[in-house]
């Protein structure tokens, strides 16, 4: 093999699908955060290279731009969180599941799912009373009110709820969860 006919590791069907013209993407598991949280990211991204650019070759930096990247970069967190719920892809102490009895570990799932939906709803109140206090405090160096970021990261937990909602009631319904299938996969190794 010669060094131009290497593509790097593990890329050969990958590569292959990517190159097949009648692929079309599957769009269908992003919801509406997903693509808000897209555009916050992007948003931020120009945002750091303008401040880049003005810094670093201009020699002049634009003194908003690092401060509305900080307020992005919390955007996207908060709004890509309810990603992570809606995938079950938080961290999570999966450990504790492999060597628990099975009968607790049955009995524990549920009990997380009910103590996420918990913790996220008062952190979503929570957020909600900070945002109103600070509608009266102005951002550092553009002249709006600080309850913009904090009434987004608002939004961000009222989505994570409302993803923790369903994804308990799926694992309800299904009468399983993935800690219980990483419990099944640990067993079986």
């Amino acid at each position: 093999m010669k060094d131009d006919d290497y593509i790097g590791p593990n890329l050969g069907e990958a590569a292959i699908g990517v190159m097949d013209d009648e692929a079309e993407p599957d769009l269908s598991d992003y919801r509406i955060e997903d693509w808000v949280t897209l555009a916050f990211f992007w948003a931020m991204a120009i945002i750091v290279f303008l401040q880049f650019f003005t810094r670093y070759v201009l020699n002049d930096s634009l003194a908003w731009t690092e401060e509305i990247a900080r307020y992005l970069l919390m955007c996207v967190g908060f709004l890509g969180g309810s990603l992570a719920v809606r995938r079950y892809s938080h961290i999570h102490v999966e450990f504790l599941y492999l060597y628990m009895p099975g009968w607790m570990a049955r009995a524990l799932s549920p009990l997380v799912d009910m103590i996420r939906i918990v913790f996220f709803a008062y952190a979503t109140w929570l957020c909600w009373l900070i945002t109103k206090i600070m509608r009266t405090q102005p951002m550092v160096v553009i002249d709006w009110p600080m309850s913009i970021v904090y009434g987004i990261c608002t939004l961000g937990l009222a989505f994570m709820t409302l993803r923790s909602i369903q994804v308990a009631l799926k694992n309800r319904r299904t009468g399983s969860s993935p800690l219980l299938k990483v419990r099944e996969e640990g067993r079986h190794q």
